[in-house]
């Protein structure tokens, strides 16, 4: 019987477990990391670039992040969070770009503007009181808003040629916007804790036992998908970090924290263009208003994608019905994640939800000409012959216990912590890989408060992500300075 012995075990090869791996030995260079990956490369789902929007989400452009009360107000509290969020990742990026731990920042992330645009008088309104509260505090000073047709041609040129006269329209838009590559940043942070004494990676090795030992450390058995082999890891601690599979791992640890979640698979697809006269008429990202019953992650947009340093057009995402956790999973992945504790809120859920489960199976049987037909109310021009269907990634949305509900269905993302701080996973879709930096650092937090309380640690988080312990919610000079030093670092000033 083999056995590895490691300080901590990150189960995962995506942008979270090598994000918390990369901090973890920056602040402790000492500490032994072993990663598992069930694929033959690490990336391979929610984190590849093909997989996701690609989207440095900092709330500039999706409407979902800023809804209309009953009042008519608009809510602007989940787009500070999101945008302050995003700005930790920005901060860490720059650390190891100037760090020359990461290659030219081009490689992986991309100035590329960020535009909200509506059409419809009451849809205008809204996007006018958006942008009155957005704009007002300082994380939004720099969005411009426009009904003039000039300016918005000049900001997207694809989207008015076409398009009624008289339709009134309105746009807003952020220059300094991202398109991220979130497949080449887990790379390059993989690439760099490769380089570092103490870490190994196991590709084709699946996590599918867990035990508490009586020392308090974990003993996780291992399969070698390859060789067909067993391994037992044991490890002080262990983060659960594999996209929509780590709902069955966390419920294989057995901690009570992980008692009543469940989860509702989303699968995703995108239109795809790689026409270069079509491609170079367009650098921007376009989101629009959901439809009546679409989930968040269904917001329609119409974005510059920079993969691989390859240039294309992305329309959708589409949603659709399925019941794998993973894009590489199985069929049965949902069945198999039902347990007598999570019962009643997947049931609650399913029946107060059956106008979602209808709209996500209408939208697996649209037809391609259905889908460019979508397509054209951003692009009112667009040929069926340009454009081809790609099939995203799996997201697996939380489902949990609710006193009054008996159930809640939640589009967000929630680590959950074992009550002795020895184990941690991540659950949930949007924003995802955008606040990475955030979602680790609360593992961190949680996980290692006796560390984080040193001053070796407070001073290497400082140096790392300069805002760390302060709020650029509240701190508007401290956000001035940051955003200047990340605009620069990265290249999207």
């Amino acid at each position: 019987m083999t056995v590895k012995s490691v300080d901590v075990l990150l189960i995962g090869g995506g942008v979270m477990s090598a994000t918390l791996g990369v901090l973890l030995k920056q602040l402790d260079p000492s500490l032994s990391v072993l990663m598992l990956e069930k694929n033959e490369k690490v990336a391979q789902e929610s984190s590849d670039g093909w997989n996701n929007a690609g989207t440095g989400h900092a709330a500039y452009c999706e409407l979902n992040y800023t809804p209309m009360a009953a009042d008519g107000s608009v809510d602007i509290s989940k787009a500070l969070s999101i945008n302050s969020a995003f700005e930790l990742s920005l901060q860490f990026w720059s650390y190891l770009v100037n760090k020359q731990f990461f290659p030219q920042p081009q490689q992986f992330i991309n100035r590329t503007p960020h535009i909200s645009f509506v059409w419809g008088a009451e849809n205008v309104e809204f996007l006018r009181k958006r942008y009155a509260e957005l704009s007002a505090h300082h994380l939004f000073t720099e969005m411009e808003y426009t009904e003039d047709r000039e300016v918005i041609e000049q900001w997207m040129p694809l989207i008015l040629a076409g398009r009624d006269p008289d339709e009134p329209v309105a746009a807003t838009r952020v220059a300094h916007g991202s398109d991220v590559d979130f497949g080449a940043i887990t790379r390059n942070l993989i690439f760099n804790l490769e380089k570092s004494s103490g870490f190994e990676l196991l590709v084709s090795h699946e996590a599918f036992g867990f035990r508490k030992r009586g020392d308090g450390a974990w003993s996780v058995r291992v399969k070698d998908r390859v060789e067909g082999k067993t391994l037992y890891v044991k490890s002080r601690f262990v983060f659960i970090g594999g996209g929509g599979g780590s709902l069955p791992l966390l419920q294989g640890s057995g901690i009570e924290n992980s008692i009543g979640y469940g989860g509702f698979p989303v699968s995703g697809q995108w239109l795809v263009c790689k026409k270069p006269e079509i491609v170079e008429q367009h650098h921007a990202k376009v989101y629009g208003k959901a439809a009546i019953g679409a989930p968040p992650m269904s917001v329609p947009h119409l974005d510059t994608r920079i993969i691989d340093g390859e240039k294309a057009l992305l329309f959708g995402p589409f949603a659709g019905f399925t019941t794998k956790f993973l894009k590489q999973g199985s069929y049965l992945d949902l069945l198999c994640s039902v347990r007598p504790n999570n019962l009643l809120p997947l049931m609650r859920v399913g029946l107060r939800h059956t106008d979602l489960t209808r709209y996500l199976i209408s939208e697996a049987r649209l037809s391609h000409k259905q889908r460019v037909e979508s397509l054209r109310n951003y692009f009112p021009n667009a040929s069926d012959e340009d454009w081809h269907l790609a099939i995203a990634g799996q997201r697996v949305q939380i489902i949990k216990k609710d006193e009054a509900l008996g159930g809640k269905l939640e589009f967000g993302t929630e680590v959950i912590v074992a009550d002795d701080k020895s184990l941690a996973a991540l659950l949930g879709a949007s924003p995802g890989a955008s606040t990475s930096v955030e979602a680790m650092l609360s593992v961190l937090e949680r996980c290692f408060p006796e560390q984080l309380e040193t001053e070796a640690w407070q001073a290497k988080l400082s140096e790392m992500i300069p805002s760390y312990g302060e709020s650029l919610v509240e701190n508007s000079t401290l956000l001035a300075d940051v955003r200047k030093y990340t605009l620069s670092s990265l290249g999207l000033s």
